[in-house]
């Protein structure tokens, strides 16, 4: 298989930056993952790609690479990129004395979901059962990707290392270096013979129940990672991560605001003018407010300890009563005839009942 970066692009040396930037642009729309779901060849060979385009792509690299070969880095270093790790694998391994590690199958990727939960759960905490539908490993093979009665065999561009060495030329001569099989993406070995389920892939969609513990006190918005929760690997790799982003329903009792909640509670003027007991909601329950005589429309009253739980700690915040006095809109003529009674014994003027004129305002007695 070449490393020579102009043969991966498919361009000549001389090439210009115009033509080496359509070159790249149409071998990564015909080799991008998304256009070729599950092939692992393919990924491999779009990653090659893109690294051999950014080498490339940059004159002072290019130049470099032109000069002393495969992989150099920028700003004219000529070890190139990674350069750090090469002197190591040449001064202490040897010229490739480093023993390759098989690398195996590699982990599944990550995968997100929302899941609205109420603000009761958000706040005191809860199991909650979600279902998700993501790769998991295929039961007809488990996972192994091969066809009943056969097993997967050494990949030969590696020898079942899941790496491949090379060397580089620089100014201290050569040096060899390793880095993931692009033939078999570092499982090691390759499947003469698939699993008619999975076609090879060792995973299958699926969808499945789990439980999740919601911590009480999260926020809108929270996210909650969940290991070894996510699509599973490719050819019996490890599963990946699954990410569960909270969303908390709106709720017609209260507006959140850090731990504290807000509460907005109605109460008749006389209730406000002489005073009162009224029940307000709280997240456990009820609770008795008491109304002091003479509330004005817009106060509000803290009752403590009735608001959320603080996350990873001791302790609630608060609920904040808002409380908003009503003014009667229809009157019976016997509460209208009391009203101007109260009116005209507090010397205040008010509208006639058909509508025109004000009582003359009189003095207090």
């Amino acid at each position: 298989m070449t490393t020579d970066l102009y043969e991966i692009l498919e361009v000549d040396r001389g090439v210009s930056p115009e033509e080496l930037k359509k070159a790249y642009r149409r071998l990564a729309r015909q080799l991008h993952p998304d256009a070729n779901p599950g092939d692992a060849a393919a990924e491999a060979r779009f990653k090659e790609v893109s690294q051999a385009y950014e080498i490339l792509s940059d004159p002072e690299r290019r130049a470099n690479y032109d000069r002393f070969g495969q992989d150099v880095g920028a700003g004219g270093n000529p070890f190139g990129a990674g350069s750090v790790q090469d002197i190591f694998d040449m001064f202490f391994g040897g010229m490739g004395g480093r023993t390759p590690t098989r690398r195996g199958p590699q982990p599944g990727p990550d995968a997100e979901v929302a899941v609205e939960i109420t603000l009761d759960e958000a706040a005191f905490g809860a199991n909650r059962e979600i279902s998700v539908t993501l790769p998991a490993r295929c039961g007809a093979c488990e996972g192994s990707g091969c066809a009943p009665g056969t097993s997967p065999v050494a990949c030969v561009e590696c020898a079942g290392l899941g790496e491949v060495r090379r060397v580089r030329n620089s100014i201290l001569g050569q040096m060899m270096t390793t880095s993931v099989c692009p033939r078999c993406s570092g499982v090691g070995t390759r499947i003469e013979s698939p699993c008619a389920e999975c076609r090879g892939e060792g995973r299958v969609n699926a969808t499945s129940t789990m439980t999740i513990q919601i911590p009480a006190g999260v926020e809108d918005g929270s996210t909650m990672r969940l290991s070894d929760r996510g699509p599973a690997g490719l050819r019996g790799g490890p599963n990946g991560r699954l990410f569960v982003h909270l969303r908390v329903a709106p709720d017609e009792r209260f507006e959140r605001h850090g731990d504290d909640l807000h509460h907005e509670a109605h109460v008749a003027f006389t209730q406000a003018a002489l005073g009162a007991q009224i029940e307000v909601p709280t997240l456990r329950g009820t609770h008795v407010l008491d109304v002091e005589p003479g509330t004005a429309s817009g106060t509000v009253s803290r009752v403590r300890h009735e608001g959320v739980e603080h996350l990873h700690g001791r302790g609630r915040g608060d609920l904040l009563v808002h409380l908003v006095v009503d003014v009667p809109t229809e009157l019976d003529d016997t509460e209208r005839d009391l009203l101007r009674q109260l009116a005209e014994h507090r010397g205040e003027a008010v509208a006639e009942h058909h509508g025109g004129g004000l009582f003359r305002k009189r003095s207090k007695r």
